[in-house]
């Protein structure tokens, strides 16, 4: 085999190797990634952290893992940079909504950033749950960078034990 047919060839399956794994991370992470919309003042004077805002990144990924045991889901969102009171939830048809606004919060005024891959601004992510819930006994909580929300399954969606009789 020649020179140029092994190098085409190694590209081939370099190029394969590439492909599988953004189709991977694309079916494993594809809901986690959620587009942040960065809120900036309208007036003609761009504030510092307006400027530092609009060059950072427009896509976060915020991780989720939804628990189904007997008689709850539960669902833990990464959302870190956060305050309790920056979050908002509900439930729309079998649908936990999670919006918040990440703000810019800068201790250190002088320098420059280099690097800008955190995401700030309001942000929306859906997740789907796995059966009907309730509403009503709904708790959540914020920690460590982690949101838990527990929802009771619906009358419907609990598992049921039926006794056989002889």
């Amino acid at each position: 085999m020649s020179t140029m047919n092994q190098l085409r060839q190694g590209l081939s399956k370099a190029w394969d190797t590439v492909a599988d794994g953004w189709r991977e991370l694309r079916e494993l992470a594809g809901d986690a990634l959620t587009r942040f919309q960065p809120k900036t003042s309208r007036g003609e004077v761009e504030t510092a952290e307006d400027r530092i805002v609009t060059r950072a990144s427009r896509w976060g990924l915020l991780a989720a893992e939804v628990a189904d045991n007997d008689d709850r889901v539960q669902v833990m969102l990464e959302v870190p940079g956060l305050e309790a009171d920056d979050i908002d939830i509900e439930v729309r048809d079998d649908v936990l909504v999670v919006r918040g606004e990440k703000k810019l919060a800068r201790e250190e005024t002088k320098g420059q950033y280099h690097v800008m891959e955190r995401a700030y601004g309001r942000f929306e992510r859906a997740i789907r749950l796995p059966v009907p819930v309730e509403d009503d006994g709904a708790k959540a909580k914020y920690r460590n960078g982690v949101l838990t929300v527990s929802l009771p399954k619906s009358r419907s969606a609990r598992a049921r034990r039926i006794s056989v009789e002889s």
